[in-house]
């Protein structure tokens, strides 16, 4: 059975042009072409291209990419293993997202310690302390995003209770929609102790991941609808997905 270019568009609500895109980056198989040059799609395209706009949402137009080109070699545990570890990623930031929340939201990270605790980190310290990586801390002190002072003795950085929260907003913004812009302002509000609006974004952007988390397992489930038709799944997949096409259909109709 072959399908009309526009019938998948209307059904996708995408340009023609779109699933010509999809073909030109080697997204789907081969496309064989009438003798009138119109190209012929069948079943194992559409479920190619429902694949592409369920999957890019969640997992972004490279991952997907390269998830549907191992697809097309039949190389199936190593798909999964590339957005695995794009989850894994997504959890770590949500993680984050939390810990940057509470701590706007309580006094968790004051440092002040009358016990005679000291009172800043390194940044080694403030790394695990935050799961950001110390990479990362260094690239936003070269970009100008965070301001770390030094010790006058041995020129280390030392991270007091304003650096910590610097270093938890701007990982959890980078990783969510807000601008650069948006971002630094959102510091100079810290540092004159205007909390509330960091905290309000932190929310959002909290809930922007679980957002991405709904947007991925959407994409997963036409991922292993795909590797059904085309038989590169066995039968210990089928009650999964066939109970996820229920839910699916379920969400759809309402």
């Amino acid at each position: 059975m072959t399908i009309r270019p526009i019938d998948i568009a209307r059904k996708l609500n995408i340009s023609t042009s779109a699933l010509r895109h999809y073909e030109e980056w080697g997204l789907i198989p081969p496309v064989k072409r009438g003798t009138n040059g119109y190209r012929i799609y069948t079943e194992e395209h559409v479920a190619y291209f429902e694949c592409i706009r369920a999957f890019y949402p969640g997992f972004g137009m490279e991952v997907t990419r390269e998830v549907l080109q191992k697809v097309r070699n039949r190389e199936v545990d190593e798909a999964i293993w590339l957005f695995t570890g794009q989850q894994a990623k997504l959890h770590q930031d949500k993680i984050i997202a939390e810990r940057t929340v509470q701590v706007l939201e309580t006094k968790e990270l004051d440092l002040l310690d009358a016990k005679g605790r000291k009172r800043y980190l390194t940044i080694g310290e403030v790394s695990k302390e935050t799961s950001v990586p110390s990479t990362a801390i260094r690239h936003w002190e070269k970009a100008g995003l965070i301001t770390i002072p030094r010790d006058q003795e041995n020129g280390y950085r030392r991270f007091g209770t304003p650096q910590i929260r610097q270093v938890l907003v701007i990982h959890t913004l980078r990783k969510s929609i807000w601008s650069l812009d948006v971002i630094k302002q959102i510091l100079l509000e810290l540092e004159q102790n205007q909390i509330e609006r960091a905290r309000l974004i932190a929310q959002e952007s909290l809930r922007n991941l679980n957002r991405i988390n709904r947007d991925q397992h959407r994409g997963i489930y036409y991922f292993y609808r795909l590797c059904k038709l085309l038989k590169l799944v066995d039968d210990r997949w089928l009650p999964w997905i066939e109970s996820f096409q229920s839910n699916e259909d379920g969400r759809q109709d309402s």
